[in-house]
């Protein structure tokens, strides 16, 4: 077992080395060192749904200031564009560590998250439809890339991603199966056409409801878009032959700009963050207009090696029932 579990962490290696300088190179983009922490009040955290507990904790030597364990660097990447003047077509990649204790034990999901965080300065007008969809085409290039490496070095493991990513947006998605939750929907659609961009993710649809949630200070939901609905973001998911379900791998989108921050805080109804340091910045047009997201590692890693468990692919800590149920399937967890 102990060597099955060394080639799986030098196969682990190989994954996350091949994608991250082939996004480099497809991105411009540069490598920067990132926090684990950042003060509390600041507005720098992720704040998720709105809803998450980061973990919280007091720091002696400045006067008991408590900081928190970043959720993400959703917004942290943007401060840095300006902090480090990145100019416009270039950006930033980073390795980040961010724990969720909130997050509800699955194959997919675990406490601990580590993600490649990266964040691009673009111009105003390229917050549009069309540029959104050349990046995700990027980015799905260097998937397909990864799982062609992969491949070739594992004869085993065998392709599964169609040659081109299709785009769809919520709306369309719950007309086209309006009988089934959002869920469900992701599925059926990952299953049909084998990789997907969800686009407009966090905004209200005809239904009344959100596709899913998402924070009203980052990712812009609510701008209408090209083709007449609303959102210049959404997620990159995949069809899951293993786990026989869809698997996000990416959320990502345009940032919000002055007029849709305003907007987005009013329809959270958390306009009171308006005076914190980063969104003070923004309505202040004090930050560059960028583009950015998140695209998990273990997630890529568990995808790749066609795992059955993300606790396959990383160490974190598991419920006894977790590791009961993994052990039963014969699921090895690191």
């Amino acid at each position: 077992m102990d060597k099955e579990i060394l080639k799986r962490e030098q196969a682990i290696t190989l994954i996350k080395d091949t994608f991250s300088k082939e996004l480099v190179k497809q991105l411009n983009l540069v490598r920067i060192s990132s926090p684990l922490i950042v003060l509390d009040g600041t507005g720098i955290n992720d704040d998720l749904n709105g809803i998450e507990r980061p973990v919280k904790f007091p720091i002696k030597s400045l006067n008991e200031q408590k900081a928190v364990v970043v959720h993400s660097l959703a917004k942290w990447k943007r401060l840095r564009l300006k902090e480090l003047d990145v100019e416009v077509g270039k950006g930033v990649l980073t390795d980040m560590r961010a724990l969720r204790p909130d997050e509800d034990y699955s194959p997919i999901h675990s406490i601990y998250v580590d993600q490649w965080d990266w964040e691009k300065h673009i111009e105003p007008e390229q917050r549009n439809l069309d540029f959104l969809k050349s990046v995700v085409e990027k980015i799905y290039a260097v998937l397909k890339h990864t799982e062609q490496v992969m491949h070739d070095h594992y004869k085993s493991i065998m392709t599964s991603l169609p040659e081109k990513i299709t785009f769809i947006h919520t709306e369309e998605l719950l007309q086209k199966y309006p009988g089934a939750n959002t869920k469900e929907r992701e599925t059926l659609a990952a299953k049909e056409y084998g990789a997907i961009f969800l686009i407009g993710i966090g905004g209200k649809l005809s239904n009344g409801e959100a596709h899913d949630g998402r924070a009203a200070d980052y990712d812009d939901w609510s701008t209408k878009n090209d083709e007449n609905y609303n959102g210049l973001n959404g997620d990159i998911i995949v069809w899951n032959p293993v786990l026989e379900s869809a698997f996000e791998i990416s959320s990502m989108g345009i940032r919000v700009d002055k007029k849709a921050l305003q907007y987005q805080l009013k329809e959270k109804n958390c306009e009171d963050r308006s005076s914190l340091m980063f969104h003070k910045m923004l309505l202040n047009g004090e930050l560059p207009e960028s583009i950015g997201g998140g695209i998990g590692q273990s997630r890529l890693c568990m995808f790749m090696l066609k795992g059955k468990h993300i606790g396959e692919v990383q160490v974190s800590v598991w419920s006894k029932k977790e590791q009961e149920t993994a052990a039963l399937e014969g699921i090895h967890l690191l």
